[in-house]
């Protein structure tokens, strides 16, 4: 023990580096690609793995920018590099310089078998998608009671679908046994029958990741089911088969939120357009009808002032009228007692007051005017002034010795 030198850390990882580097100058490797990561650095870091073993790997910006693609996980490459050692953690790693793909990987390939046959199937259809509910009430959603697509599920529904009901059935999204927990929860949901649409996904990840939702149980069990599925499985970029199954698929999280109460955001968008019509042709209405009132208050206005002016105008005529039928009364009463005072002068009453009297004959009631028109024995009857009396003629007198008698 006390022949061996100690050495630090760092020169131990130093000497190693020193090893790897001489020894391992230029190497040529071919494997699957796994758990490919592109950052905005703009380098590449993925797994280099076969069936039995995996080497992580690194490819500089300087080296990827000249492909032609962009690697993917599952893809069957050889690449061209040396191996170093990465001192701060004390791990080795693959320095590639360059890749070439060389066929699907296994993985790969069976997913695209998987795809193929479901299609044969017509699992994809899309005359069996159903239209989503217009208006739901309770929405069952599918995902980790952990992750963010909950949460973004949850803040979209509360801020566009007050009073919507939500049920979380929590279940692993990812790893081994995913799968199954994902289909079995849609079929309890179906079995409960709460639910008026599902929302079944995650967030964004790795196509490891999200392999869970490539698996045919979880297709199956979207198939089967009663309940319109909204499948929201990553980010825009990620389709998986759980996307192709569904009846509507939304690419995130937060978009199958949107899905859901569209119709119910578009009614209530239409409703307020409407009332902000009605409540501006009702303001319209009327502020036309004020104006109208305060017109007909402006006509009536000077229409009050004219019959005003009308009243005193006729109550001057009708004292005018009063004051002249006054005047014509006066007058007239003076022209009665003028004609009356005549007519009393002419009448024969007065007449007959001065002591004359009216003649008439007995049987003819005939005034007599001449003498000569009588015959002795004739009767007569005399009216006076006051009282009448009957006569006979005993003589007649001649007009001439009349009038020598009164002479």
């Amino acid at each position: 023990m006390d022949s061996i030198p100690i050495l630090t850390v760092s020169r131990l990882v130093g000497l190693l580096k020193e090893l790897v580097e001489d020894n391992f100058m230029q190497v040529m490797v071919s494997g699957e690609i796994g758990n490919f990561s592109a950052p905005a650095s703009g380098h590449h870091y993925f797994t280099l793995k076969d069936d039995r073993h995996q080497l992580r790997a690194v490819m500089f910006r300087m080296h990827n920018r000249t492909l032609g693609f962009t690697p993917q996980s599952g893809m069957e490459v050889v690449v061209r590099g040396h191996m170093s050692l990465y001192a701060q953690r004390g791990e080795l790693q693959l320095v590639v310089e360059h890749l070439q793909p060389c066929g699907l990987g296994s993985q790969q390939i069976a997913l695209e078998q998987l795809r193929d046959r479901l299609a044969g199937e017509g699992l994809y259809d899309p005359s069996r998608k159903r239209s989503l509910p217009a208006f739901p009430t309770t929405i069952g959603v599918v995902t980790s009671a952990t992750g963010a697509a909950i949460h973004d599920i949850l803040n979209v529904l509360r801020r566009r679908g007050s009073g919507l009901r939500v049920l979380l059935y929590p279940v692993p999204v990812q790893g081994e046994g995913a799968a199954a927990r994902i289909a079995e929860a849609i079929n309890e949901l179906n079995r409960h029958a709460q639910a008026d649409v599902l929302i079944v996904g995650r967030g964004g990840g790795s196509p490891e990741d999200l392999w869970a939702f490539n698996e045919e149980p979880v297709a199956r069990a979207i198939f089967a089911s009663a309940i319109p599925i909204i499948s929201a499985v990553g980010h825009e970029v990620d389709f998986t088969i759980a996307d192709q199954v569904a009846d509507l698929r939304a690419p995130t999280p937060s978009a199958a939120a949107e899905l859901v109460v569209k119709e119910r955001r578009e009614l209530e968008s239409h409703v307020d357009h409407l009332t902000l019509r009605l409540s501006r042709q009702m303001n319209s209405r009327l502020a036309l009808l004020r104006e109208r009132i305060a017109g007909l208050g402006r006509r009536l206005q000077g229409g009050l002032h004219r019959v005003v002016s009308s009243q005193r105008q006729v109550q001057e005529l009708l004292r005018r009228v009063e004051a002249a039928m006054l005047v014509r009364r006066q007058e007239a009463a003076t022209r009665l007692r003028i004609a009356s005072g005549r007519l009393n002068s002419l009448s024969p009453l007065a007449t007959l007051g001065r002591g004359y009297v009216i003649v008439t004959n007995a049987g003819k009631n005939t005034p007599i005017h001449d003498a000569a028109e009588l015959e002795v024995g004739e009767g007569l009857h005399l009216r006076f002034c006051r009282g009448s009396a009957e006569a006979v003629i005993t003589a007649v007198v001649p007009k001439s010795f009349q009038e020598k008698s009164l002479d």
